[in-house]
C-alpha cells in the first residue's frame, strides 16, 4: 500500500516533505515491484540541480535499466549512500531505508503537480506504464 502522507509522480517516484521546504525523494513500491531485484542505481552528488520531470539519475535491475525522474526541481543536499553497496534496498524498504535523494527545492508550488496517494492509487488502475 502506498503511504497517504506522500505525494506520487507519474513516473512511479514519491515524495516526503520536510521542514524548511525539503523533501526526500525515492521510488514507488509499483516501481520496484516492476523492475524486479534492483542491482545498481546511479544518482546525482550533492550540490547538484534537478528539474520537476527531468532525469535525475538511473536505476538497474535484473530485468532492465531505467531512467529516474525528479518530481521536485532543487538542489540535492544528500544522496543516499547506503544504495551503493546495498542497492536492494529499493526493493526491501521502498518508502524507508530505500530513500534516494533529499533536496532543498526550488519551488514549492511544484508539490501541487504532483498526485495525493488516494489519485496515484486511481491512476495506477488506469495506467499500466
Amino acid at each position: 500500500m502506498n503511504p497517504p502522507d506522500l505525494l506520487y509522480s507519474k513516473e512511479h517516484e514519491w515524495v516526503r516533505t520536510g521542514p524548511n521546504g525539503t523533501v526526500t525523494v525515492g521510488v514507488t513500491k509499483f516501481a520496484q515491484d516492476r523492475l524486479g531485484d534492483v542491482v545498481f542505481v546511479e544518482l546525482p552528488g550533492i550540490g547538484s540541480n534537478v528539474v520537476q520531470f527531468g532525469k535525475m539519475g538511473e536505476i538497474e535491475s535484473v530485468k532492465a535499466a531505467s531512467d529516474l525522474f525528479s518530481p521536485v526541481s532543487g538542489e540535492v543536499l544528500e544522496s543516499n549512500e547506503a544504495l551503493i553497496d546495498s542497492p536492494e534496498l529499493v526493493n526491501d524498504s521502498p518508502f524507508d531505508k530505500g530513500w534516494m535523494l533529499k533536496i532543498q527545492l526550488n519551488n514549492p508550488l511544484e508539490l501541487d503537480r504532483l498526485l495525493s496517494q488516494t489519485d496515484y492509487d486511481s491512476f495506477l488502475e488506469t495506467d499500466s506504464s
